[in-house]
């Protein structure tokens, strides 16, 4: 088969002005078709580190519930072993009232506030910390776990 007759990206070239110009145009899509690899690879990077962060951010919120839970068990460190002793009597041995934690619900007001922390260091707003205190713990006023977190609102 004679050169006139390949297709023109298949004859040899000419000139060597034709041959660079060929070889400009194959680095280009071999470019071309790199980046779009590399984009590729980094987008399918990103959606693993997401969930990556989701995962972690779960295991984080169910070890700080649990935490919380067993800092609200009644005799708390003091029944697992715990090294610190009570100073004085205790309020109710002094005979003064003692006041019942504001929060009701899974894990009381430990529960809340560490989970309210642990939504806070994850970049959560203060409404979404706010919503999660009202449903996952029944806090009516949340003002109080918010503002000893996140300060006051502006």
């Amino acid at each position: 088969m004679s050169a006139e007759k390949l297709p023109p990206e298949q004859r040899p070239p000419s000139s060597a002005a034709d041959a660079a110009s060929r070889l400009a145009r194959i680095v280009d899509a071999a470019e071309r078709a790199a980046a779009s690899v590399i984009d590729d690879a980094e987008a399918q990077a990103q959606r693993h580190l997401d969930e990556a962060q989701k995962r972690a951010d779960r295991i984080v919120a169910e070890r700080l519930r649990e935490l919380a839970d067993e800092l609200d068990q009644p005799g708390g460190p003091q029944q697992r072993g715990g090294h610190l002793k009570p100073v004085d009597a205790a309020p109710e041995e002094r005979g003064e009232e003692v006041a019942e934690p504001a929060a009701s619900g899974r894990g009381g007001s430990s529960a809340a506030r560490l989970l309210a922390t642990q939504m806070a260091v994850s970049g959560a707003s203060r409404g979404e910390i706010e919503q999660r205190l009202r449903s996952g713990f029944e806090i009516e006023d949340t003002t109080e776990i918010l503002d000893a977190i996140l300060g006051p609102e502006q």
